[in-house]
């Protein structure tokens, strides 16, 4: 970034030189905690003596600074329209500025947004009549049989090759300025070109202990795994020479991170109304409702701050005008959740077999998690075979056998348990809190991929 200080030139000149290093120390104080940190102060005046007088050190040190983009004609052309009105006799002048590709004059064009095409019947540069206008031109457009009521703001581009999006993913990443958190499933004000509207979010990132060789913020793969994510992680922190407690993350959790992915995560967008949006486009998520006096900490020291309601910021890498998403689009996300459940061992039937409560309900349908592997507390790995009786017991195989420290804890058990129902005393689980050894616990681990209308279970 360049900051210009302008019209140094009115600076009465025996306080010029003091009012000018004044007011650089203070943009260089304002920006050190930005990414803008150092950026050149140039003070500037619009050529003091006339438009013949020779360039100041300033003006060369902004040519210095400045350059001309590359411009490519090529690719369909988009147009972002801000300004609309017509002229009688003539037609409808739209003014803009040239995003993407070229135009010329009988060249046809779409309005996306109200699926209209129009023929351009002349256009014009700095009041100037051209023939054609390319990427990174500013130019009006002259249309005919077109009410510039109908347009203020938006996109014009080439026939059909701008869609209008039901739903899209995109790369993102949180603005740590903004103090509230940004959870699956909430809705946010979500702006794309021209357009804000409600979408609604789920979160997501790079399953830990998987490879990612070559992820790109840029594209998105749907042949990859992603892990669920409750809510938005904070961004990494920042160097000291770059940061400061507004830029610091705050405690995100115990969310997965994998550092071979480098913190990259992205979302899903669920759009209330359709939006029309080129691929790659920036988004801004905002919570537009939020009063900015409200208080997210109760620490004093945030009573009288201000709060920001930019929430996040990415770009949009993959999209679907498909209005039946949910059953189309939404299976090939493979984002999944971990689950965990708990049970116990209740008895041994022999060295292979066991027998196990707690890890299921008793109107739970046991036959879905026949096959799924087990970890015993004592090291043993096992495989559910099957539901035992009708209270939610299960038999379990274990492969290579138990070891004959569990056994034999599992065969005293066995017999504490016959002699406390012959005496009519407390059972096994009763003795346990009572301080006897503790139950073997059988541990259950397995993934879900959300949008799986099936909701099959999945262990690696």
């Amino acid at each position: 970034m360049l900051v210009v200080l302008n019209k140094v030139d009115l600076l009465p000149p025996e306080k010029k030189k003091q009012q000018i290093e004044k007011m650089t120390k203070k943009m260089l104080k304002t920006l050190e905690n930005t990414c803008f940190a150092n950026s050149p102060v140039i003070p500037v005046a619009a050529k003091p003596g006339g438009p013949d007088a020779p360039d100041t050190s300033a003006e060369g040190e902004l040519k210095r600074h400045a350059y001309l983009p590359e411009r490519d004609s090529s690719g369909q052309l988009l147009y972002s329209v801000d300004h609309c009105f017509g002229i009688k006799g003539q037609g409808t002048v739209m003014t803009g500025t040239m995003l993407r590709g070229k135009a010329s004059i009988n060249d046809t064009v779409e309005i996306p947004s109200m699926q209209i095409t129009r023929k351009i019947k002349s256009m014009q540069m700095f009041r100037q009549p051209v023939e054609s206008a390319t990427m990174g031109d500013r130019v009006g457009i002259c249309v005919t049989q077109f009410d510039p009521k109908l347009l203020e703001r938006g996109l014009v581009c080439a026939p059909g090759s701008l869609p209008t999006i039901e739903a899209g993913i995109i790369s993102v990443k949180k603005i740590s300025y903004f103090r509230g958190s940004c959870a699956t499933k909430a809705k946010f004000h979500v702006t794309m070109g021209h357009e804000t509207v409600m979408a609604r979010l789920t979160f997501f990132g790079g399953a830990s202990g998987h490879a990612y060789p070559e992820i790109d913020e840029d594209k998105f793969s749907f042949g990859r795994e992603y892990v669920y994510q409750d809510e938005l992680l904070n961004p990494p922190a920042k160097s000291k020479n770059t940061s400061d407690k507004e830029n610091k993350p705050e405690d995100s959790g115990d969310q997965t991170k994998d550092p071979s992915i480098g913190g990259l995560q992205w979302a899903l967008l669920e759009f209330e109304k359709a939006v029309t949006c080129p691929v790659n486009c920036l988004v801004i998520g905002s919570k537009l409702d939020t009063d900015i006096h409200i208080l997210f900490s109760k620490h004093i020291k945030l009573a009288h701050s201000n709060t920001c309601r930019l929430a996040f910021h990415g770009r949009l890498l993959e999209s679907t005008s498909d209005k039946d998403y949910a059953i189309n689009f939404l299976p090939r996300l493979r984002i999944f959740k971990t689950k965990s459940r708990e049970g116990i061992v209740d008895r041994m039937t022999d060295e292979y077999n066991i027998i196990g409560r707690g890890l299921f309900k008793k109107e739970t349908n046991i036959q879905t998690f026949v096959g799924l592997k087990v970890k015993l507390s004592t090291g043993e790995n096992g495989v559910i075979e099957g539901g035992f009786g009708q209270s939610g017991k299960f038999k379990i195989r274990i492969p290579d056998g138990l070891k004959k420290e569990t056994s034999s804890r599992l065969s005293v058990s066995k017999k504490k348990g016959k002699k406390s129902q012959k005496e009519g005393e407390a059972s096994t689980a009763e003795e346990t809190s009572q301080g006897h050894q503790e139950p073997i616990r059988i541990y259950l681990q397995f993934k879900r991929y959300i949008y799986d209308s099936g909701k099959q279970m999945v262990q690696t």
